[in-house]
């Protein structure tokens, strides 16, 4: 849990609660978190999934990990501690996000289970749907998007996850998509049939 430092400060109740919001949406606030290797394949799914709603008229939008880390965390690394920090604040982003009746779209590897519980925890029960996106390592290095398992093989990056740093699978989440052996479309769909099937798609 990140220090309270900031004294003389008071939360301020809004006039609209999440509710009120979420009725305006036509369906539910809450947060696909998208976890797993680089190269997994979680941008792609979670693109399509957000022009799935979209195309349905959902309020979504994705938070990309890169995109995140060009401002909001910019000033962080991939040390242990800065990876908490950079998934405590995108935790917190979307949360507001789904306290504003949007359906948060995140994309981050987000490697250790400690900081992805504390993600969860700031959710209500049934708002923070977390999506494994599960695919081998072989598989993600021969994909190897952005050539960085190379450079992490050749040593030019150093803790790097999957190679000399960890990734610590999801023990239950709530979808586990198999991207080394079904399409991207394919497993986009099965995120928005989770959606429907447990009610986030309506109000």
């Amino acid at each position: 849990m990140a220090e309270q430092k900031a004294t003389n400060i008071t939360w301020h109740h809004h006039r609209i609660s999440p509710a009120e919001r979420e009725r305006l949406s036509g369906h539910k606030g809450c947060v696909l978190w998208f976890t797993g290797l680089s190269g997994s394949g979680k941008s792609t799914i979670a693109n399509l999934v957000d022009e799935k709603l979209f195309l349905r008229g959902c309020r979504s939008f994705v938070l990309d990990g890169d995109n995140i880390r060009h401002g909001l965390n910019k000033n962080l690394g991939f040390s242990k501690e800065d990876r908490a920090e950079n998934i405590r604040r995108i935790s917190e982003v979307a949360k507001l996000f789904a306290d504003a009746g949007v359906i948060a779209i995140t994309c981050f590897i987000s490697p250790y289970r400690e900081d992805r519980a504390k993600a969860r925890a700031l959710l209500p029960a049934g708002r923070f749907i977390e999506i494994f996106v599960d695919c081998p390592l072989e598989i993600c290095e021969q994909r190897d998007p952005k050539g960085l398992y190379k450079k992490a093989r050749a040593g030019e990056i150093k803790g790097f996850t999957g190679i000399d740093d960890p990734y610590e699978p999801p023990e239950s989440p709530e979808l586990v998509l198999n991207s080394g052996f079904t399409d991207a479309e394919t497993l986009a769909d099965q995120v928005v049939a989770y959606l429907e099937k447990n009610g986030l798609l309506t109000v």
